[in-house]
């Protein structure tokens, strides 16, 4: 690593909203060899989205300058449920949906990480091994009233709402994965604070080095107010299809695609700074945004796969039919179905109401014609493009 130390600092600070040491994190750069770069993700859905990336950026710009990272998967703390943020205890995870979710994270991480510098690690390789009396001993190593100042426990403890006893484990054995692992900084959301610098006291009380914390900003999610989250259906997924990554962009608001840029871009701060100059001079924001949902497909998927999605979102945005609309035979009782059945068997509404609300606002085509009777019947035996809103297509055959 020949990179001057002020270079790297100013790119691991990047983003950042807060690093605790600098100056300790200055003194481990110093030593010039590679450092033990620690994140944790806990396998709670089968896929990684935009908000995940914040962090994996990250460990990614380590990476670039020559450090080792740990992705560090939670298959023994998703048992618990991580109780960050939660106002009531999470539900834990079963063992088998723990293993396949963290098979799926382990395939989509290497989308942005070096395969040669990262080190998957689960663990329940330690945690299973510390057993009932080093669980017993990990547990004395910290007191009721400390675990209290932690902000999301004291207010549902003000609140009369209740903390299960297991909850307390779950920042002690995340800072536990930091002993284990010997770990020379640690990255998490701000949410994730007290948890990170749980692993900095119990690696002093264990005569270790005491890991640098790093915490970066939580991504909103496509509603712009919280925080995203496969949950509550305002995320973007990285293994989801070109086409629908680069729609749900799109959707964004222009003031939100700032700081999805400013978070999730590799263009540099300079190239952003000409691009919101360029935006106040009258560009329309909306160029900007094509380019960052093109960087972000080609990312995940290809260039090629970038330029198709732009070509598909153009043909939507103009009230055309893509090219590749998905074949969808649906059958039916007696000569003839209505057109907010029909939607519904095709799988383009989860309900009749559904569909009646998307007539009323003018959300039905078939064939590229609106729909504005809700009473319209479709006869067996015939073929028409339904289109529910600008995204859900489906070429329906009427058996």
């Amino acid at each position: 690593m020949n990179i001057d130390i002020n270079q790297q600092l100013a790119l691991i600070k990047r983003g950042v909203d807060e690093l605790l040491l600098e100056a300790e994190l200055v003194e481990k750069l110093k030593k010039g060899q590679p450092l033990r770069i620690k994140a944790g993700f806990d396998p709670t859905a089968p896929d990684l989205h935009l908000g995940h990336t914040v962090l994996i950026n990250k460990l990614r710009q380590f990476q670039e300058l020559g450090h080792h990272v740990l992705f560090l998967i939670g298959d023994f703390t998703g048992m618990i449920g991580d109780p960050t943020g939660k106002s009531t205890t999470r539900p834990p995870l079963t063992a088998e949906q723990v293993q396949e979710n963290a098979k799926s994270y382990a395939s989509q991480v290497f989308k942005i990480l070096k395969p040669e510098q990262t080190e998957v690690v689960f663990n329940s390789k330690w945690l299973t091994e510390l057993g009932a009396a080093g669980m017993l001993k990990l547990a004395a190593s910290y007191t009721v009233a400390r675990m209290l100042e932690r902000d999301d426990f004291t207010k549902r403890f003000k609140g009369n709402q209740a903390i299960a006893i297991h909850e307390f484990l779950y920042p002690l054995l995340q800072g536990y994965d930091s002993v284990a692992l010997n770990a020379d900084v640690e990255l998490g959301g701000t949410d994730q604070k007290f948890n990170l610098l749980m692993g900095r006291e119990l690696q002093k009380q264990a005569g270790q080095s005491q890991q640098v914390v790093l915490t970066m900003p939580l991504l909103e999610g496509l509603d712009g107010v919280n925080k995203m989250s496969k949950s509550l259906g305002n995320y973007i997924g990285i293994a989801e299809a070109p086409e629908m990554i680069f729609a749900k962009i799109m959707s964004i608001s222009d003031e939100l695609m700032w700081r999805y840029i400013e978070l999730l871009s590799f263009e540099t701060l300079e190239t952003i700074a000409q691009w919101k100059a360029q935006v106040a001079a009258g560009e329309n924001p909306r160029n900007i945004k094509v380019r960052f949902a093109q960087e972000i497909v080609t990312r995940f998927h290809s260039a090629a796969d970038a330029e198709k999605a732009l070509l598909d979102f153009q043909t939507r945005s103009k009230g055309g039919i893509p090219d590749d609309v998905p074949e969808v035979t649906v059958s039916i009782e007696g000569s003839d179905v209505g057109i907010a059945q029909l939607l519904k068997l095709a799988g383009l509404v989860s309900s009749t109401s559904e569909a009646f609300r998307a007539i009323e606002q003018g959300g039905i085509k078939l064939n590229g014609e609106k729909v504005s009777d809700k009473a319209l019947t479709l006869a067996k035996g015939i073929s028409v493009i339904a289109q529910v809103g600008k995204r859900k297509f489906a070429n329906v055959t009427i058996l």
